[in-house]
């Protein structure tokens, strides 16, 4: 008895199902088109005619690479691929605004154990539409097949992504001076950190399942733990044409403190009024639920602010009323001071930054 050759498909990896997904994802990758954008999806490399950058004096090339973490899981238990796209792509251009650059472009990389078309799709969809959001153009991508490594209907992504600044444009600590005063922006809920923590509080500890319907949200758990994060890079770049900024902080993992602490130099010292807002109900629920400390909750997790801003006191309420004209909730948080030195203001009860 003839044994039958080995073959890719016969080792769990299926062609015509890339291939059909490649089909699926083009009318949504076509939507990020930018007028510098050469040739479309299908190619080894994508192309973005650099010409553009002419119009500078010295461009300083920014990039950053990042994934969504184990908020992937969330998505693959309730089936929803359409929304984890955002995140990837606040998650790696909103790094990129930080120091004041435009977002250009972005690729991605989708690893799953076995390509579903139309899963695929949804998932390079919402990519797609957070490079709408961010500005920036989806240039190219990989769709990998690792059957034997990820089961079936497993699946992580990851992107990288590129910018442009001018040089004498850009931001950062080298700015920020005495008196300085940080605005706070607000989340749209936990983004994409901190979900290992937040899994093992709601599943193990809570035993909680993802279709419970928790008041507190007005939606199921899994529908709050979902909710994309908030693209901020237009939001930002709106800022740096209306108004002086000095400088940005996107706030990810290692929460405010150690996110804020990034842009303060040596010498000054960041001070945040926790009282001037309230964290929204996801992060009341996580501690109790877990009894995880303050302390903990605010290393890890976004507490309700997405970004801040460090702009001058004369920027304030330019800064203010921009954000607000865009939609986005935004408020007086803190301020830069020397180190040691603490704020005469009521309700100033804690640091965030040194």
């Amino acid at each position: 008895m003839s044994e039958t050759g080995a073959s890719y498909a016969a080792a769990g990896v299926d062609i015509e199902a890339g291939d059909r997904a490649v089909e699926l994802m083009k009318e949504w990758v076509k939507k990020t088109r930018r007028p510098e954008v050469l040739g479309g999806i299908g190619g080894f490399a994508g192309l973005f005619d650099a010409s553009a950058l002419k119009r500078y004096q010295r461009p300083l090339l920014a990039s950053a690479t990042d994934g969504v973490g184990t908020k992937v899981d969330l998505a693959r238990r309730m089936g929803v691929y359409d929304t984890i796209g955002h995140d990837l792509v606040g998650m790696v251009m909103d790094d990129i605004v930080v120091c004041g650059a435009e977002p250009l472009f972005m690729t991605d990389y989708i690893c799953v154990g076995k390509v579903h078309p139309e899963r695929v799709a949804a998932v390079v969809k919402g990519i797609a539409e957070g490079c709408v959001l961010a500005g920036c153009a989806l240039v190219g991508g990989e769709t990998a097949e690792h059957p034997g490594l990820l089961g079936p209907d497993d699946f992580d992504v990851a992107g990288a992504g590129t910018g442009v600044v001018e040089a004498d444009r850009l931001l950062g600590a080298e700015r920020i001076r005495t008196g300085d005063v940080v605005i706070a922006m607000a989340s749209s809920g936990l983004h994409s950190n901190g979900y290992s923590l937040v899994r093992h509080v709601v599943f193990d500890r809570a035993g909680w399942t993802l279709d419970r319907e928790v008041p507190e949200f007005g939606r199921t758990l899994g529908e709050e733990l979902l909710e994309p994060t908030r693209i901020y890079s237009l939001d930002c770049l709106a800022l740096t044409r209306t108004t002086e900024v000095h400088a940005f902080s996107h706030i990810t993992g290692g929460g405010l403190a150690a996110n804020l602490a990034r842009v303060v130099p040596d010498g000054l010292h960041a001070v945040v009024d926790r009282s001037t807002w309230t964290p929204g109900a996801v992060f009341g629920l996580v501690g109790a639920a877990g009894r995880v400390e303050r302390g903990e909750l605010e290393k890890t997790l976004n507490m309700g602010v997405g970004m801040m801003a460090v702009v001058p006191q004369e920027s304030v309420d330019v800064a203010l009323t921009t954000l607000a004209d865009r939609g986005l909730d935004a408020w007086v948080a803190g301020e830069i001071t020397e180190r040691g030195e603490r704020p005469t203001g009521a309700g100033m009860v804690g640091d965030y930054a040194s």
